[in-house]
């Protein structure tokens, strides 16, 4: 046997013994595949993995993905946990110890003397020794609440003072001629300083009072979890450059005050008239999300939650009150930019879509054939839905129950103050 029989014998015993490879076995990245070993397509190692959740983009840019409305509770958020106790503050608990006392944390002693000032200022420009006490003024506001009570806007002012179907509280308080002599010079401000000052405020005829009143009403008592922010028209048909019409409304003509309102007691909790146009409102700042950062400045901070409408409502806002502890629920107009174009499509009735973008929850709710309604909220993070087509409203109870807080805390307003 030469050399190369030998090399020859020896190459066939070690592949004797050397185990055959398994045939689905790659020995190498660069190794092309047996001819027997089925080809793995690419997109099988795609869908191995978990499929991304459907997004959707709005104008701007915000990015919202698509979830299941699901049933679970979830765990309280911390925008959600009220660090206070709601009720009278320990000033107001202090002072009150009856009605007339509560009266006057709200109308205190400083706003009774500024409105006697004023209006004996005005009466003496054409009376010299005309004069009026506090006793007095506070009876002739007693009798303006008993006539709002009364809803006495439509009754004529001497039927209440008649004997046949007057009231006996109105003889027995102030006379019929006395009352019309106050009403004729009442003033809340005096008239020497008006034109300087008209130049800077254009509600400066009440604004010394006004802000008196919302300080005492801050001040006198700490709102529940819930506040309700939203616009109201008191009546009026007088001269005055910020006199709105607006003709969806019961009284077409008046001024329009945005007022922020507890849910649960309905006490008017802060206020502002609507003037016009505000210089001091940053330009990039809309009218809405400006309205209700000064309504709840004070109540900011503590776990609370703000409740509002399509107009007021928005992307930045809820950005803004998540930053200062506080969470927003409230309808939002299906043309804002930041929302997903699909909001604005028609789905099948009754059906809810829900999306999220970072801790804001849209939910899209088609209630009619043609139309939809779109709730923004950063209070819930989870939306469950009703299989009764009945009881499908029942997403949407948390935002109109409590805008029915701020509605009777405003007929009660107008009642009282304004229909007398």
């Amino acid at each position: 046997m030469n050399v190369q029989e030998a090399l020859a014998l020896l190459n066939r015993l070690s592949e004797a013994d050397d185990p055959e490879p398994p045939r689905n076995m790659r020995l190498s990245h660069h190794d092309p595949p047996l001819a027997d070993e089925p080809t793995v397509p690419a997109h099988v190692e795609v869908c191995a993995s978990e499929p991304s959740p459907a997004q959707e983009i709005g104008k701007d840019g915000t990015v919202w993905t698509v979830m299941e409305p699901c049933g679970g509770a979830g765990r309280r958020q911390i925008q959600n946990i009220l660090t206070e106790s709601a009720g009278p503050t320990p000033h107001a608990l202090h002072t009150i110890t009856d009605k007339l006392t509560a009266f006057m944390c709200l109308c205190d002693s400083v706003m009774l003397e500024e409105i006697r000032d004023c209006t004996i200022a005005e009466a003496r420009r054409d009376r010299a020794t005309w004069d009026v006490s506090i006793m007095e003024l506070k009876a002739f506001i007693a009798l303006l609440y008993v006539r709002g009570a009364y809803c006495g806007k439509n009754i004529e002012m001497e039927s209440f003072w008649s004997e046949q179907w007057g009231n006996a509280f109105f003889n027995a308080t102030l006379s019929r001629n006395r009352f019309r002599e106050i009403m004729r010079y009442l003033r809340f401000d005096k008239k020497e300083t008006r034109r300087c000052r008209l130049t800077t405020d254009k509600f400066t005829h009440v604004r010394k009072v006004w802000d008196r009143f919302v300080d005492n009403s801050i001040a006198s008592y700490r709102p529940g979890s819930d506040i309700t922010v939203d616009e109201q028209l008191f009546p009026t048909k007088s001269r005055c450059p910020f006199t709105q019409y607006m003709p969806n409304k019961p009284d077409k003509f008046g001024i329009k005050f945005w007022l922020a309102a507890d849910f649960d007691s309905k006490y008017m909790l802060n206020g502002f008239p609507y003037l016009g146009k505000d210089a001091s409102r940053p330009a990039t700042q809309r009218l809405g999300e400006n309205v209700v950062l000064r309504l709840v400045e004070p109540f900011v901070g503590k776990g609370r939650n703000i409740t509002t409408d399509n107009f007021f409502t928005s992307l930045p806002l809820a950005k803004a009150l998540l930053a200062k502890n506080t969470s927003l629920v409230g309808t939002i107009k299906r043309n804002k930019r930041e929302l997903p174009p699909s909001v604005q499509g028609r789905s099948e009735l009754f059906s809810t879509k829900v999306l999220k973008s970072e801790k804001m929850v849209l939910s899209v709710y088609q209630c009619k054939p043609r139309r939809n309604v779109t709730i923004l909220s950063t209070q819930h993070q989870h939306v469950a839905i009703s299989t009764k087509e009945s009881e499908s409203q029942r997403l949407w109870n948390t935002t109109t129950t409590q805008k029915w807080g701020l509605t009777c805390s405003t007929k009660w307003l107008a009642n009282i103050l304004w229909h007398a």
